[in-house]
């Protein structure tokens, strides 16, 4: 844990000379210096890839000279005092207009106004392999323009990695942003956490750009997504060619997930699909509302809809239950999620629906109309007749750290997980928000690597302010509920409330009382008087965000406007707010999902091949495990599937379970949620009992059964826990999905292999679990046989195909 600032000045120079230390080793790792096995050969580093607590290594070491507590050094604030620099909200992406373009008996979508290759179905990866025969690759009119090695698109070649259902959801509004080096003064401005600390350097941080050509920025971008607009959205990877050149941590490969909107598989952003500085990457998100080929097919209940262009609606088929509301999206590279995300490389998400439209106004479908008589009228302003974020704040909570010279810092060597000293809010240090007397919706994602909170606002007084929870990981609850203190929240999940400011004394304070001093589990709820005492060993207790009340205030939406405390508050928080979903009392299967600690291996053939995709040489065994249906362990291995959908529409129920008390793992499913049933034994909190959920806090020695439909597309998906350190070692496993329309998704899906030369398929490896020839698990009460006619996959090579260069490193280590 973090040291005390009062602890001797020899006990702090210690701890900073183990991290300088450590740091030296990554370097040295990264140079090719050393080795992880002259590591293991000198008996500092263990094969679970952990640097071993001797002193002057790890800052847990005890110390030589001093009986201080042992802990990693604080971040340096120089004085800076929290509450001293207000919010900056999300920064808004208008989206550009796309065109359809027929070519060779396909249709393209293309960016108004620029100058870029159009969206296509198939992969730009398919022309480059076309065209190889034709010219040298140097000359290969589809290669990557800056380093010309393999082709310009990461997306992988051919039908399996095409977009579902292209014309039927084809792209109408798009956006590109380049993940690229931290902005410089030379850009026209920096990154920081604060305007007195330290600006951060081009590698500290790695975030999103607007533009094909744009430089990084803070906070994280913010798209308005809406039901019924399918959207292209195209990632340029601007990041050094140098995998070195990272500033410590972080990997300069992404693949980007969208948690957790309903799209095909080659669109999730996590088929083991990154891609390479140079390259680009297109999404096509397709904003379908789940169950469209089952429920309201024909398009004909206005609250399956999303808002149109005027006051009105745009009414789609699916089923208006299941609507979503708070989403983002972040990296997803497998064995190094962690370090990528926390360097930046996420943004928010809002989607909007007839029912939850972001307009608050009075009559539903505009101020002259009472047609539709859906819209909830949730806190969110009406400068906009969409969208309005003036009373409807996104506020991503974080927990950053910084070395001795400011500049953001990671330690690469842990397995149990990763927490910070400083409370960030938008990446922003401890931050001020100024709000008006009146009701305000905030949707709160906590996005750490590894840090569960437990959050309550504060009055002046320092008594807890009431308020109302409407949402769930981005679902609606059924009901709102009343209460003044936030169940745990662990990371990825998203909880959405509505707080009233109106008539109450402040300022008012967010505050954290959940005091975690390891990456493993939270310790304990600490009481208010505790928290705010400023003396708890977990600098990440106490307030981390400060909302100040005022007369007016600028608007977001049309920043023309002035907002006055005087203006009338015509939101509301409906008594119900969606309908519930049943829970089936025969599902078509079951499954039990067990994660746990042991020796994972990742390695194919029977542990002694090759990990797909790299992982760090040195590491034999992998720390954390998942277990399937009381089938042996494993750790994550992308060409190897762990569990198999035989076909969409068929529920079944899962249950997770925690196979340790020394730990919490919030596990995240892609793709669908579930709805919680319940936890075993133990109590289930009212936000959460029938809840559909995309992420479970397991709690020590806990489990969770959930009801679980999948549908609509086919393809490779995975599940894993989101501590995203335990993800990156290896807590991931991967789910095959048959079915959809699309015809090549009733196969297995080969897996790709990106290298900087293209991407190459080698045939999965099916575990007995996911076997559909397995009558265990896909027998008589499967339905029926559903996955009768299951194909092999093809694949163009047998034998695993590496990244070039080797293993590759983590965040600079060697392979």
């Amino acid at each position: 844990m973090y040291l005390p600032f009062s602890v001797s000045r020899i006990r702090q120079r210690e701890a900073q000379n183990a991290r300088n230390n450590r740091a030296e080793i990554v370097k040295a790792l990264a140079d090719g210096q050393i080795t992880k096995r002259d590591l293991l050969r000198w008996g500092i580093y263990t094969a679970g890839g952990l640097l071993v607590a001797k002193n002057g290594l790890s800052p847990y070491a005890r110390s030589a000279f001093a009986s201080d507590a042992t802990g990693v050094p604080r971040s340096p604030l120089n004085g800076v005092q929290k509450f001293s620099q207000e919010l900056h909200r999300l920064r808004y992406q208008a989206p550009i207009p796309m065109t359809a373009l027929r070519a060779g008996g396909e249709t393209h979508a293309v960016f108004q106004g620029l100058n870029e290759p159009a969206v296509k179905r198939l992969s730009y990866h398919t022309d480059f392999t076309a065209s190889r025969t034709l010219s040298a690759v140097d000359q290969n009119p589809f290669r990557n323009p800056v380093t010309n090695r393999g082709p310009m698109e990461g997306r992988p070649p051919g039908e399996m990695f095409a977009h579902q259902r292209w014309n039927e959801f084809f792209p109408k509004k798009g956006y590109i942003f380049s993940l690229a080096q931290c902005k410089q003064d030379s850009d026209g401005g920096s990154t920081y956490f604060h305007d007195m600390l330290a600006k951060q350097g081009p590698d500290s941080v790695w975030c999103y750009g607007s533009g094909p050509n744009a430089r990084g920025s803070m906070a994280p971008p913010l798209l308005k997504l809406r039901y019924g607009e399918p959207v292209a959205t195209r990632i340029y990877n601007r990041l050094p060619t140098d995998k070195k050149t990272n500033g410590g941590f972080g990997r300069n490969e992404s693949q980007l997930h969208f948690h957790n909107a309903h799209n095909g598989a080659e669109s999730d952003g996590a088929a083991n699909v990154h891609h390479f500085p140079g390259t680009f990457y297109d999404y096509r998100w397709s904003t379908t509302l789940a169950r469209r080929d089952t429920i309201n097919t024909g398009a004909t209940d206005p609250r399956a809809s999303g808002p149109d262009d005027g006051y009105g609606l745009v009414q789609v088929a699916g089923d208006f239950r299941e609507l979503q509301g708070s989403l983002w999206a972040h990296d997803h590279r497998f064995f190094f999620t962690a370090e990528n995300v926390y360097k930046g490389n996420l943004m928010g998400i809002n989607m909007y629906s007839g029912p939850d439209r972001g307009y608050e106004g009075i009559l539903d479908g505009g101020p002259t109309t009472t047609a539709n008589k859906v819209n909830l009228r949730l806190p969110s302003g009406t400068q906009l007749k969409w969208g309005n974020t003036d009373f409807d704040v996104n506020l991503i909570i974080s927990d950053g750290a910084t070395d001795a010279a400011g500049q953001y810092f990671f330690d690469i060597f842990t397995t149990d997980g990763f927490i910070g000293d400083m409370p960030l809010v938008n990446f922003e240090y401890a931050p001020v928000m100024k709000v008006l007397p009146r009701k305000y919706r905030l949707r709160l994602l906590n996005a750490s690597m590894s840090r569960f909170i437990k959050l309550l606002i504060l009055d002046s007084s320092n008594k807890p302010v009431p308020f109302q929870m409407i949402a769930n990981d981005g679902n609606l609850l059924v009901r709102p509920l009343s209460m003044s203190v936030l169940d745990e929240q662990g990371t990825a999940e998203r909880y959405d409330i509505v707080v009233d400011f109106k008539g109450r004394t402040g300022p008012f304070h967010l505050v954290n009382i959940l005091q975690q001093t390891d990456g493993r589990k939270p310790d304990k709820t600490v009481s208010i008087s505790e928290a705010l005492s400023g003396k708890n060993v977990d600098p990440m207790v106490g307030a981390i965000m400060r909302f100040e009340v005022v007369s007016e205030l600028r608007s977001v939406d049309n920043p023309s406007v002035m907002l006055k405390a005087t203006d009338p508050d015509p939101s509301l928080v409906p008594n119900r707010l969606t309908d519930q979903i049943p829970i089936v009392t025969n599902p078509v299967r079951t499954r039990v999902v067990e994660f746990g600690r042991g020796n994972g291996n990742s390695r194919s053939g029977g542990g002694n091949g090759a990990c797909i995709p790299d992982c760090s040489e040195g590491v034999q065994d992998f720390p954390w495990i998942i277990k399937v249906n009381g089938q042996a362990a494993h750790s994550m291995n992308a060409n190897r599937i762990s569990m198999l959908i035989p076909k969409p529409g068929e529920v079944e129920h899962w249950t997770y379970i925690n196979g340790g008390g020394g730990w919490d793992h919030p596990i995240h499913l892609h793709f669908e949620e579930g709805i919680t049933m319940n936890r075993g034994d133990d109590s289930i909190p009212e936000s959460e009992r029938l809840v559909r959920k995309d992420v479970w806090r397991l709690r020590p020695s806990g489990q969770v059964t959930f009801q679980v439909q999948f549908g609509e597309y086919g393809g490779s998906y995975v599940n894993h826990c989101h501590n995203t350190v335990h993800e990156d070692f290896a807590m991931l496993m991967r789910i095959q999905l048959l079915g959809g329309l699309d015809a090549q998704r009733t196969a297995i899906t080969p897996t790709p292999n990106p290298t900087e030369d293209g991407v190459f398929y080698t045939t999965p490896e099916i575990l007995p679990e996911a076997d559909p020839k397995n009558a265990k698990f896909f027998g008589p009460k499967s339905g029926g046989g559903g996955a009768t006619g299951v194909q092999a996959p093809t694949s163009t090579s047998t034998a695993p195909v590496q990244s070039s260069g080797g293993g590759g490193g983590r965040g600079g280590r060697s392979g």
